[in-house]
This record gives C-alpha cells, sequence and structure tokens, in this order.
C-alpha cells in the first residue's frame, strides 16, 4: 500500500498527463513516462507510448476545457487523469522502497517539466522590442486609453 505522498504523486501524474497533452512538452512527457512505466520492458513500453497517443487524441477530440457540451470534455478528461493515477500507483506499489524513490524523483521531474511547458507564462515572450508608438495591456477587465498625437 502507497503512503499518502506516493498516492499524491500518483494523483498529480494523471493531472500533468491531461495537461500536458496537446502542448509542446507532449512528446518529452509521453516518451519518459512510457520509459519508465515500461520498466525496461521495450514491449511494455510501446503498450505504454499507444495508450498515451489514444490519451492525447481522445482529449484533442473532447476539445479544450469547457469546449464540449454538456461538458463532454471535463469527462474526458477527468476519466484520462483517473486512468494515469492508477497506472502510476500500480507502477509505484510493485516497487522495492529504494526504486520507488528514483521513480518518485523521475516522476516529479516529469511534472516539472509540464509545469514549465503548460503554466503561468507558458509560450509568453519576454523582452519585447516595440519600433514606434505601441500600446500594452495585460490583466482582466482593465481599461486602457492610448493616444499617438499631441492632444493630452
Amino acid at each position: 500500500m502507497l503512503d499518502e505522498a506516493m498516492v499524491a504523486l500518483a494523483a498529480s501524474v494523471g493531472s500533468g498527463v491531461v495537461q500536458a497533452a496537446g502542448t509542446d512538452a507532449w512528446q518529452a512527457v509521453r516518451h519518459r513516462l512510457a520509459r519508465l512505466l515500461g520498466r525496461g520492458d521495450r514491449q511494455q513500453e510501446s503498450a505504454q507510448l499507444e495508450r498515451l497517443d489514444r490519451t492525447a487524441a481522445e482529449l484533442t477530440a473532447a476539445g479544450q476545457e469547457g469546449d464540449a457540451p454538456e461538458g463532454g470534455g471535463d469527462e474526458e478528461r477527468t476519466r484520462h487523469g483517473a486512468a494515469w493515477r492508477t497506472r502510476t500507483e500500480d507502477l509505484l506499489e510493485q516497487l522495492d522502497p529504494g526504486e520507488r524513490a528514483a521513480a518518485a524523483a523521475e516522476l516529479r521531474a516529469l511534472l516539472a517539466e509540464v509545469a514549465r511547458a503548460t503554466g503561468p507564462g507558458a509560450g509568453t515572450s519576454a523582452q519585447n522590442v516595440f519600433l514606434g508608438p505601441a500600446a500594452v495591456q495585460s490583466g482582466d477587465g482593465n481599461v486602457q486609453v492610448n493616444r499617438f498625437d499631441s492632444r493630452r
């Protein structure tokens, strides 16, 4: 039986798989997770890659959060998150304590990669250069008035 920290980690992996699907991080996430779940067995790794590809395809078909009618996309995300949580729990339960600690470290590193790729600021640009008049607005509900002439 897994302790609370390992169960929470497995739940985070399930959520991370769902978050990463369809992002720039997906290829790295799917390869690392399949390798970890395959545990050195090429056939198992291949089977995990196929499962991950099905997950990504089904999540893409379900649309973005809130896009699908009747919350269908939300149900798909929940279902796939739970499936990958269970697979991760199964893996962690099979490992001896030393292997479990190493796998947990690998999973945490994977989740950090997902967070960098999908978290706030992911895919945004910094250090913009504007040549000439420019107006920038960020935030929700802000009001900004810009004039690029001599009126005050």
